[in-house]
Order: structure tokens, then sequence, then C-alpha cells
């Protein structure tokens, strides 16, 4: 029998190659990540949010709209997803049912973190963090979730910007004891900080590359040799895409049509193979469709 999801994620964080994690927010973004090899997906909370309500990661994102987009992703990624479940969005009763939502939608992973609500994106100014304590319930609820699932529980601690990044440690720890698989200190500011997190948290760690954002942009590797495994880039597919959206509805605009875009495009046949097109005709003649 072959193994879960989780299961199989779970085995490969104990390997000492580092897992380069591409951020996904919808289906089509994770046929393309699936279709690039990559081993495992993210689904960024805050490319969600922009994505689905053009509102930027400031608690806008609801659970429910949350978990109706890591189904569809989960139904089409082919590989591990991991899913930013922000807070847990409530009580320890609300972080129960988030992780069994989301394990029922197919995910191998969640990331929670320990700002209060609403929250706000790990890079952006102005975060609070709830009590160590409450956190720790918050994991312990996600851990009840799962039951005998292996889904992986990711702590994450946004305390690096309001309290330091001593107290940041101190509390990913505390979280380690209480049973997180996975540790996440959001938004080291330097090469030393990343260091220091390395030196002094168990693995496996996590690492998160926003373009534009506080932490130093390291390569994989760089950040395997400081003691980081799963190496997270959230938003690059989102800012990727924006810009490219961006420039074919100035050409469009101006021009009246998209040929100045052509070579920036894929194409129609392309897109088809992409989504499955053949496959879809291939279903309708089996089944005695016109």
């Amino acid at each position: 029998m072959q193994p879960s999801a989780a299961t199989a994620l779970r085995a490969r964080l104990q390997e000492d190659r580092p897992i380069v994690m591409p951020g996904v927010y919808d289906a089509l973004s994770a046929r393309l990540a699936a279709r690039a090899g990559f081993e495992a997906v993210f689904v960024s909370g805050f490319a969600v949010s922009a994505t689905q309500l053009g509102e930027p990661d400031f608690g806008l994102l609801t659970q429910s709209e949350l978990v109706a987009v890591a189904s569809r992703i989960c139904r089409v990624a082919g590989s591990p997803v991991i899913v930013d479940a922000d807070t847990g969005y409530g009580s320890v009763s609300n972080v129960v049912r988030t992780v069994s939502e989301l394990i029922a939608a197919g995910a191998a992973g969640v990331f929670l973190e320990d700002q209060e609500w609403p929250k706000r994106c790990g890079h952006m100014r102005g975060k609070r963090v709830v009590a160590t304590a409450e956190h720790v319930r918050r994991i312990r609820a996600a851990m009840r979730a799962r039951g005998a699932h292996d889904c992986v529980i990711v702590a994450r601690t946004d305390a690096r910007q309001p309290e330091g990044l001593e107290a940041a440690i101190a509390r990913a720890l505390a979280y380690r004891d209480a049973g997180a698989d996975v540790l996440f200190v959001e938004a080291p500011a330097s090469v030393d900080e990343l260091r220091e997190i390395g030196r002094r948290l168990p693995p496996p760690l996590v690492a998160n590359m926003v373009e534009g954002g506080v932490t130093p942009d390291l390569t994989a590797d760089e950040l395997a040799a400081l003691g980081f495994r799963l190496i997270v880039y959230p938003v690059a597919a989102l800012f990727a895409a924006t810009h490219a959206v961006g420039d074919v509805y100035a050409h469009l605009r101006r021009d009246g049509t998209t040929r100045a875009s052509r070579a920036a495009m894929t194409t129609f046949a392309a897109f088809n193979t992409l989504i499955g097109v053949e496959e879809k005709y291939a279903l309708e003649a089996e089944l005695g469709g016109d």
C-alpha cells in the first residue's frame, strides 16, 4: 500500500536534503507546480487572500474560504500540500475544526501561527502575538484533530518582531515540547539571526523567502547549511503572475490587441494540455459522448 501524502512528507522531512516549496493559490498554480516537479507545495494565506478577495493578508480570509481553495488544490497537486491555517480561526474548538477540515480536504500538513486575530502577513508591521500558553493549546488542539492521520503540524511564531529573537526561540521550543513536528520562526532579519535559529532549535525548521520581505534572500543550499529543511517561497508565483497579467492588460488597453505580449504568453494548445483537455475528450469518447 502506498503511504499517504502526509506520511511521505514526514519521511522526507527526516532527510538532510532541503525541500523547496512554492506557494500556490488555486488549482491552476498547483498544476503548474506539479509540472515543474516540486516535491511539495504550500497554500499561502497571503496569496489566497489576494486572489480570492483582492485584499491584504490582514485576517480577512475566512476558514471556509481557505478550506474550499485548499480542497481544489489538493485534488490536482500530485504531491503533499501544506496549508497556511493562520491562527486556526478562533478558539481551540475552531482549531480542531480547521485542521479536521483541511485533513479531509487532503492536506498533508498545516501551519499554525501564534498571532492575535486578526493576524497580519509575517513580513508586515504591527503584528501582535498571543501568550505562549495560548498557542500551546492551539498546537494540542491540532494534534487532537489529526487523530490517527499523519498530518504534519508546523508551529510558527511571529514573536521576532514584537518581542525579539530570544523570545521567539523560547516560544518555538515550547511549541516543540507541546508536540509540533516542525518549527518556524517567522521574519528573521539577518543571516546572523538565521544562523542562531538553526543552531538553537531542533530540526526540521522552516525558512520563509518573501521577495522584498525582511529576511535575507539566501539559496536553498545556503539555508540548508544553516539548518533549515523546509524552504518556502509563498508569493513568488503570485508576484510573477501579477507582473505578467499587468503587462498583458497594459498592452491590450494601449494597442487594442495582445500581439505585443504573445511571446510572453503560453499557447492555446499548451494551456489545453496543462488542464487536460484531451483526457476529457478521451473520457467522453469512452463513455459514448459525441
